[in-house]
């Protein structure tokens, strides 16, 4: 590969729509009550891949450092792993970025003062512990609620703040369903990796608690993203076309069996499935708030 394509896979692109889909919603839920979307959107949606990126290269040089990416990884290559690109090259960029996303907060913060501020140095810290420093999220067992709480209610409800100025319960239930969604390829990945995490003490919640539940947890989540749906349209929090969403339930299941039944790197194609998932969802229920 030439070393632009090296850096493109050193920040996972496929990832970026776990970052790009709350703000979406956010925006369609704004626009659906009379605000917006306009430039807080744009701007926010600039941020959050920013931290989606940064996130990424954090977590490429962290675990090259911490032997989770070793020789027996059964997931794609990473750049540092492999010594495609330097440690420090890595990091740089990890550092580079986040400084980029939080000079997007500091703009959005004129917008939607101090709450957008602390969001953002939040997000921006938790994005560097994610994997790094004396307590990884990811390490502990925390990165669920990492990605439940920033890749949805606040990537949601940050977006629909910025634009109306308030958070509603719609934002909300919304920030949930995506955050369960984005999840779900997180569990995806500890389930395909849980040997080798085991093996550095990585203890994701399917180290610590079993293949079984796991797959369970995977299950949970899809079926609470759509009846959290169900829930927002039966007490019109939400359009009815927002069931528009039920168009991915074939998809959904699919997913679903194969989760039950595959593992190691067989899990490898619905990393990619999930993330698929999210995107059709994310889009359609976008669509159907605003209708």
């Amino acid at each position: 590969m030439t070393k632009a394509q090296i850096w493109v896979s050193a920040i996972r692109p496929a990832t970026l729509w776990a970052g790009a889909v709350p703000v979406f919603v956010g925006a369609a839920l704004a626009w659906a009550a009379g605000y917006g979307p306009g430039n807080p959107s744009i701007m926010a949606l600039v941020g959050a891949l920013l931290i989606q990126i940064g996130t990424n290269l954090v977590n490429d040089y962290a675990d090259f450092k911490t032997g989770a990416d070793g020789p027996d990884r059964l997931g794609p290559k990473r750049a540092t792993s492999e010594g495609w690109l330097k440690p420090r090259d890595v990091l740089a960029a990890a550092m580079f970025t986040l400084l980029c996303a939080g000079a997007v907060g500091i703009y959005l913060s004129t917008i939607g003062g101090i709450p957008i501020l602390v969001l953002g140095l939040v997000s921006i810290v938790c994005a560097i512990a994610y994997t790094a420093g004396p307590w990884p999220l990811a390490y502990v067992g925390l990165g669920d609620v990492f990605v439940l709480g920033f890749f949805g209610v606040a990537a949601v409800g940050g977006t629909f703040y910025l634009e109306a100025g308030f958070l509603d319960l719609g934002s909300i239930v919304a920030g949930l369903i995506i955050g369960s969604l984005a999840t779900m390829i997180l569990v995806v990945n500890n389930l395909r990796d849980r040997v080798g995490d085991k093996r550095v003490g990585k203890r994701t919640l399917a180290v610590r608690f079993g293949a079984r539940f796991t797959r369970i947890q995977y299950l949970a989540l899809c079926l609470a993203a759509y009846t959290l749906t169900f829930y927002g349209v039966h007490t019109e929090l939400f359009s009815q076309w927002t069931y528009l969403v039920g168009i991915t339930l074939p998809l959904a299941v699919s997913e679903c069996r194969a989760v039950l039944r595959k593992d190691g790197q067989d899990l490898n194609p619905h990393l990619a499935g999930a993330a698929k998932l999210e995107l059709a969802f994310g889009l359609l229920f976008s669509v159907g708030v605003v209708i």
